[in-house]
């Protein structure tokens, strides 16, 4: 027997004022709604959504309930729906705080404040307060994202970067935990050569997130090698993350073969992800923007990945 959802219409009277002048009242008003117990706030943005209005300053509801009801078709319940109840994100960024050793030998984060509560309230009115903290760091810090300039003096800085490149990108997740030794570190192009990977991200769970913080971080990680990036690049990949140390292998000299291909080439390079194992092989999104920093090469990033919350 195939059942179907319930559905909501939201009963209310309403007075509505706009911008420039003006306003609009109603009684009785019935809205199709996506779910029931929604805030007046939720229930105003979708009226405005329904009935086409620009420039609304305020909106009052009075009386307000919602009715198991049948929709009828009113616009903007769809995507509100969509938005509120179709996906779930997996944040992939180490947190920051003071005293974080990311990578050994990097200087950690300082925090104090400019600002304290304490000293604000001499500053507005009775019961504000605001905090204002000042944070000292290397751009290398947490979670982070190399632009081209990281490694050649006339790419790109972080300022530089399409937005397009940066934000929802098509996911392609190479779980790795159990295709690598420690004689065996590194990432070869053959491991990455099942898939269409142009236009996406290309993440490698390499589960090493687990040493985060610790001195065990620091060595034995794994990493790409020179002909995985190569195959990257050929691939049409618009970024590459990993959960470990560094995508190059730190311990061979002072090569970086996996961060000057990819860079030259335009490609995003973030380093230190974690939790990589909960994002799906493919169908996932994954975000990672740095703040547009003129004259910088690498800074901390919240990277996460949205997900289908049927996933």
């Amino acid at each position: 027997m195939t059942t179907t959802a319930a559905e909501y219409r939201a009963h209310f009277d309403f007075s509505l004022s706009f911008a420039n002048g003006g306003g609009i009242s109603g009684e009785g008003f019935r809205l199709d709604v996506p779910r029931p117990h929604m805030t007046d706030a939720e229930v105003g943005a979708l009226l405005i959504r329904h009935l086409g209005l620009a420039l609304v300053s305020e909106v009052v509801l009075r009386d307000l309930r919602f009715v198991e009801e049948q929709h009828r078709g009113s616009r903007g319940v769809e995507a509100d729906a969509a938005a509120g109840a179709s996906e779930r994100v997996i944040d992939c960024s180490h947190p920051i705080e003071a005293g974080l050793v990311t990578y050994p030998g990097l200087p950690a984060p300082t925090i104090h404040s400019h600002l304290t509560r304490e000293d604000s309230r001499s500053k507005y009115a009775p019961g504000t307060e605001f905090a204002m903290d000042i944070i000292t760091m290397i751009g290398n810090t947490g979670t982070y994202l190399d632009s081209p300039y990281h490694r050649y003096a006339d790419g790109g800085d972080l300022a530089s970067l399409d937005l397009g490149s940066l934000v929802g990108l098509s996911a392609e997740v190479f779980h790795l935990r159990d295709s690598w030794s420690a004689e065996n570190r590194g990432i070869r192009a053959e491991t990455l050569a099942d898939r269409d990977l142009a236009g996406a991200a290309v993440l490698l769970d390499t589960g090493w997130s687990r040493h985060f913080g610790t001195p065990e971080y620091a060595h034995g990680s794994p990493f790409l090698t020179e002909d995985g990036a190569r195959f990257l690049v050929d691939a049409g990949v618009r970024m590459v993350g990993i959960d470990s140390l560094n995508i190059d292998d730190t311990e061979s000299g002072g090569t970086r073969p996996a961060h000057s291909i990819l860079l030259a080439a335009g490609v995003h390079v973030v380093e230190h992800l974690t939790n990589l194992d909960a994002v799906p092989v493919r169908g996932a999104r994954f975000t990672a923007a740095p703040p547009a920093i003129r004259g910088f090469g690498t800074f901390p990033v919240r990277a996460f990945a949205t997900v289908a919350a049927s996933r």
